[in-house]
C-alpha cells in the first residue's frame, strides 16, 4: 500500500520552552504508526535514485519497505550492511543534499524522510534489545586467517576512523584506534551538541566496537607519543590516517584575541565534550548577555544554540552572504529560529572594540552580493556602511583547517598547499606504502557521511592490499 501524500509526517519534538535551556534531543522520533505511514510513501522506485545519492550506497527503498511492513530487524540488517552507524547517521547526515535530494517524491511536493526513517530503525534496535542477524557481522564474512595476522593502526576516532575500525574488525584485522582527546568519537564527541546527538547513542557504538575487539587507545597523539615511522616498528601492517580538520579558521582582525572570543572548536569542546551545561562538572565558560555567532554552516548553528541554552539575553549569528547561500541545513536553520535566534545577514566583522581585555563590541560592515561577469558567479564584497554592535561572547565558525603534527613529522607523506594528504582517490593510499587516509584531513571539512564512507572505502583496500586479493 503506497501512501499518496505529498508531505513528511511530522517530527515530534521537544517543547518550545524546554529547548531554550535544556541539552535534552530536540526531535524525539517517530512513534511506530507514524514511521510505517511514512515510509509507505516511498514509490519503491526501480532505478533508486535516493541510492546514488547515499556516500555508502545503502539500499533505501529496501530496508524502507520492510519498515512499512513492520520488519525492523531485517531493515536494520539492510541498512547495517554499507552503515555501520545509522542511528548517528539517522540524525546528523544532511539528507536533503544526498539521498532525499534525489527522492521522486520530492518533485512534487516533499522527499520521504529517509534520514528520519534510518534513525527509527537503530533506535528501536537499539532502545529495544532486538537482536540482529549483522550483530554476528564476523561469522557472516569468511574470516580469513590471515586478516588475524595483522595488526593496523588507525590515528584518529572520528566517523571515518571508526568506521573504518568497524569494517577491518569484521574482517578479522586486529585494531588499534588512537585518539588525542581523553574521550573517543572526534567531532562526534566534541563537535555536536547532545540536543542533535546523545551521546548514549555514540557510546552504544564505541562499546560495539569494543566487543569487535577494537582497541580505543586515548590521549596518544600520533606525531608526538608516536611517529608513523614508530608504528610500522612497532608491527603494524598498515596505518590509516583520520585526523579530521580540528584547527579553526582565524579571521586575523583588529581586536582578535581579546577575552570572551572563542573559536567553534573550543566553544562546542567546552560545552559538549566537558560537559560545561553541566553543573556538576566545573568547566569554565563565559556567562554571557549578548553572543554574536559569525558563520553560517552547521558549527555556526551549533554553537549559536548552545549558547541559547545558557540563557543570554540575545544571540545573533552574523552571516556575510544571505540565507539562501547559508551551508548549515535548513533544518537546524529553522530549529535555531524556533529557538529565539537572530539573524543578521549580508554582514561581516570588521574589528572587534573591548576595554581592560575583554570584547564589548563587534563592527560590521555591510555586504553586498555582486556578479562575476567572466564565471558568471556570485561573490560578496562590502559595502562603504559600517555599524556595531553589543557582545560580551563572540563565536568564530568561518571553518576549520587540518592539524598540522602528523605533516610536521617528515614521514613521507605528501600534503597539499592547504595542509591536506594527498591520496590516490581510488585506493586512498599517500604517497607512502601502506599509509592510507580519508576524512576532513583529505577532502577538508565536510560531512560525517563522507568521512564514513571514506573508512570504508580504505578498510576493503587494505584488506585487498594486505592480501593481495583482486
Amino acid at each position: 500500500m503506497i501512501n499518496k501524500s505529498n508531505v513528511k509526517e511530522p517530527m515530534p519534538m521537544l517543547r518550545d520552552e524546554e529547548r531554550k535551556t535544556s541539552f535534552k534531543e530536540v526531535e524525539l522520533g517517530f512513534s511506530d504508526e507514524c514511521a510505517i505511514k511514512e515510509a509507505r510513501r516511498c514509490l519503491n522506485c526501480k532505478n533508486k535514485p535516493c541510492v546514488s545519492g547515499c556516500p555508502v550506497n545503502v539500499d533505501i527503498p529496501k530496508f524502507i519497505h520492510l519498515v512499512s511492513e513492520g520488519k525492523i530487524d531485517f531493515a536494520y540488517d539492510v541498512i547495517i550492511e554499507n552503515n555501520s552507524f545509522p542511528a548517528i547517521c539517522g540524525r546528523v547526515c544532511p539528507q536533503e543534499k544526498q539521498c532525499e535530494a534525489n527522492c521522486v517524491r520530492g518533485i512534487k511536493g516533499e522527499p520521504v524522510a529517509i534520514g528520519r526513517l534510518e534513525r527509527y530503525v537503530a533506535d528501536k534496535h537499539i532502545f529495544d534489545g532486538k537482536k540482529s542477524k549483522t550483530d554476528n557481522k564476523k561469522e557472516k564474512i569468511v574470516n580469513n586467517i590471515e586478516c588475524g595476522k595483522h595488526k593496523i593502526a588507525i590515528v584518529g576516532s572520528g566517523p571515518s576512523g571508526l568506521a573504518c575500525a568497524s569494517e577491518l574488525a569484521d574482517f578479522g584485522f586486529k585494531v588499534d584506534v588512537f585518539e588525542a582527546l581523553h574521550s573517543c568519537g572526534g567531532v562526534l564527541a566534541y563537535g555536536i551538541p547532545e540536543f542533535r546527538l546523545p551521546k548514549d547513542i555514540l557510546n552504544y557504538e564505541l562499546e560495539n566496537l569494543k566487543n569487535k575487539s577494537v582497541n580505543l587507545i586515548t590521549n596518544v597523539v600520533i606525531g608526538k607519543s608516536f611517529t608513523v615511522d614508530e608504528l610500522f616498528e612497532n608491527g603494524y601492517s598498515a596505518v590509516y590516517i583520520s585526523t579530521g580538520a580540528g584547527l579553526p579558521r582565524f579571521m586575523n582582525l583588529p581586536g582578535e584575541g581579546l577575552a570572551g572570543i572563542y573559536y567553534a572548536n573550543e566553544y562546542l569542546t567546552r560545552v559538549n565534550l566537558m560537559k560545561a551545561y553541566n553543573p556538576q562538572f566545573d568547566t569554565p565558560i563565559q556567562k554571557s548577555k549578548n553572543v554574536i555567532v559569525v558563520g553560517g554552516g552547521n558549527v555556526a548553528m551549533d554553537a549559536a544554540r548552545c549558547a541559547k541554552r545558557f540563557s543570554p539575553e540575545s544571540v545573533t549569528v552574523v552571516y556575510r552572504r544571505t540565507e539562501e547561500d547559508m551551508p548549515a541545513r535548513k533544518e537546524e536553520i529553522l530549529h535555531a529560529k524556533q529557538e529565539g535566534i537572530n539573524f543578521m545577514f549580508l554582514s561581516n566583522p570588521t574589528g572587534f572594540l573591548g576595554s581592560n581585555g575583554k570584547v564589548e563590541t563587534v563592527k560590521c560592515s555591510k555586504m553586498k552580493i555582486s556578479k562575476d561577469l567572466e564565471s558568471g558567479k556570485n561573490f560578496v564584497e562590502p559595502l562603504n556602511e559600517f555599524f556595531e554592535l553589543k557582545a560580551d561572547t563572540v563565536i568564530i565558525a568561518i571553518g576549520n583547517e587540518s592539524n598540522k603534527i602528523i605533516r610536521e613529522e617528515n614521514s613521507g607523506i605528501d600534503f597539499d598547499e592547504k595542509g591536506r594528504i594527498i591520496v590516490n582517490e581510488e585506493t586512498l593510499q599517500t604517497s607512502r606504502k601502506h599509509v592510507y587516509a580519508g576524512g576532513d584531513i583529505v577532502t577538508g571539512a565536510a560531512t560525517v557521511i563522507l568521512a564514513m564512507g571514506a573508512g570504508k572505502k580504505a578498510a576493503f583496500q587494505i584488506y585487498k592490499d594486505l592480501l593481495n586479493e583482486k
